[in-house]
């Protein structure tokens, strides 16, 4: 993938790049121009250099310099690099040291991290096999790497890395106990205790020769800092860590039970009133709209009691659809939560469900009442159902993936979503939603904190999709790639804030 990319992609989502430095002359020069090739917006704090350090860095252009009259210590630079950073308007950063230790060429590694893991604060993991390194160098890792276990009941394999990407507006509030270089792991430990999710990312590091190496560790007085800071702790994770992270459990866990009794109370309640509207229906030969706006009202409920544990569904409905034009609307799938976010919108709306989904032990009754119709059926079998549908004013929802997909991506369109559309005459109204795998995953059980968003798109008619292309598998083809394109900048502009 070309530098451009990844560079748009990091402007995107918000990401700088911060470099803290102190007297490194003669590597930080080229850090940070090799870091300009894969990210415009860089960061670099001075902190309190006393050799050229500083003419070096004004000799680079298109450059943020953050300048300290003294050397404060790691975690001072970088506390000022993340505030400049937030100023700016940025919501992620990645640190990047100043010796040359790191490959700047693996910023797009951390990106990618990102991306499969939103909000959450990606560790580069050195790997040190081969690398000749102090007895000091290693002895702290490993020391670091114990007790940050046992602070956090986490693990990493490298907790002394300062190559990583942090969400900087999760770390909002907390305060730095320590100034130096310390600093870094006091970090990992809060924003662990914050609930922020923590993930190693393989990176690449250099190490030159012994006498070629710059450190500014100082083994005795900072090993005694380290001592004392993770004696804190200690004390602290009893007191508050442990405490927090209980609590966040105990929150999830109430989230997920309630969600699930509401969904079986509402199971259990519907299914007789389905039952008996679907014989009404029989025997009168009057279709009635009753259990649809039964079911559209249940699930703005759900729609409720997600945005009360956090998880609140937004609606960017820019052209004002109204949803009263019968259309084959087109959505893409990632949690049964879908199905619950289009029918707080309408009550004018019939799905095309999977088997699984029409012969459900709990709801498969209200499914079948609601007069939803399993693909299964064949194309030739369900077109006079659904043509009987839209002349009673209701649109059907199918989703064009024919599956929920593993990781929010958005999979192939199939072409027979484009043949009803054909086939009846309808306009196709695309709808993008966001988040929804997130709080409820496709192979998990308990229900998460995230945002969701609905985006109605534009309406596209029979003419617009002519010009898509002149045979289905074309229509699917350009319509999933235009899809692809607005579902990206919208994972993009909500994740960059999460």
């Amino acid at each position: 993938m070309p530098n451009s990319h990844y560079k748009q992609l990091l402007h995107d989502r918000g990401i700088c790049v911060i470099i803290p430095v102190y007297n490194n002359e003669g590597t930080i020069a080229d850090v940070v121009e090799r870091a300009l090739l894969h990210c415009d917006d860089v960061i670099v704090v001075n902190d309190g250099s006393t050799d050229s350090t500083k003419e070096c860095l004004e000799r680079i252009p298109r450059i943020t310099i953050i300048n300290s009259p003294k050397n404060e210590g790691k975690g001072a630079a970088l506390r000022r690099g993340f505030r400049k950073a937030l100023a700016l308007g940025f919501s992620n950063s990645i640190t990047i040291d100043a010796d040359g230790q790191h490959y700047p060429e693996d910023i797009p590694l951390l990106l990618e991290a990102n991306i499969k893991h939103p909000g959450c604060l990606i560790v580069g993991s050195r790997n040190l096999k081969g690398v000749v390194r102090s007895k000091e160098s290693s002895f702290a890792n490993s020391f670091s790497n114990f007790w940050f276990c046992v602070q956090t009941l986490h693990k990493l394999p490298d907790t002394q890395t300062g190559y990583r990407l942090y969400p900087l507006r999760k770390l909002r509030g907390i305060s730095f106990l320590t100034s130096r270089y310390e600093a870094e792991l006091e970090l990992l430990v809060f924003a662990s205790w914050h609930g922020v999710k923590l993930i190693s990312q393989p990176i690449n590091v250099f190490y030159p020769k012994p006498e070629e190496r710059v450190s500014h560790f100082r083994p005795g007085l900072d090993f005694t800092r380290i001592s004392i800071l993770n004696t804190v702790l200690c004390v602290l994770a009893v007191v508050y860590g442990i405490p927090c992270f209980l609590y966040r459990s105990l929150k999830t866990g109430l989230f997920t039970v309630t969600t699930y009794v509401v969904y079986l109370v509402g199971a259990v309640t519907i299914t007789p009133f389905a039952i008996g509207k679907s014989c009404y229906t029989k025997l009168t030969r009057k279709p009635s709209s009753i259990l649809h706006n039964v079911v559209t009202k249940f699930s703005k409920t759900v729609v409720k009691l997600l945005g009360l544990f956090g998880s609140k569904v937004s609606v960017d409905n820019q052209f004002g659809e109204d949803f009263k034009k019968p259309a084959l609307i087109i959505c893409n799938h990632q949690s049964q939560l879908d199905l619950m976010v289009q029918l707080s919108q309408t009550n004018k709306i019939i799905f095309l469900t999977n088997d699984w989904v029409w012969k459900n032990p709990i709801f498969g009754a209200i499914v079948r009442c609601a007069e939803y119709y399993p693909v299964s059926m064949g194309l030739e079998n369900l077109m006079p159902k659904l043509k009987e549908l839209i002349d009673r004013g209701y649109s059907i929802s199918v989703f064009p993936e024919g599956t929920r997909s593993e990781a929010g991506e958005i999979n192939r369109f199939h072409k027979g979503v484009f043949h009803i559309a054909d086939t009846l005459n309808l306009d196709i109204l695309p709808l993008v939603v966001y988040g929804t795998g997130k709080v409820m995953p496709k192979h998990g059980w308990l229900i998460k904190k995230w945002p969701i968003w609905l985006q109605v798109g534009k309406r596209i008619n029979q003419e617009d999709l002519t010009a898509l292309g002149t045979t289905l598998r074309a229509q699917a083809k350009n319509l999933r790639g235009e899809y692809q394109i607005i579902y990206d900048n919208l994972k993009n502009r909500i994740e960059r804030n999460v």
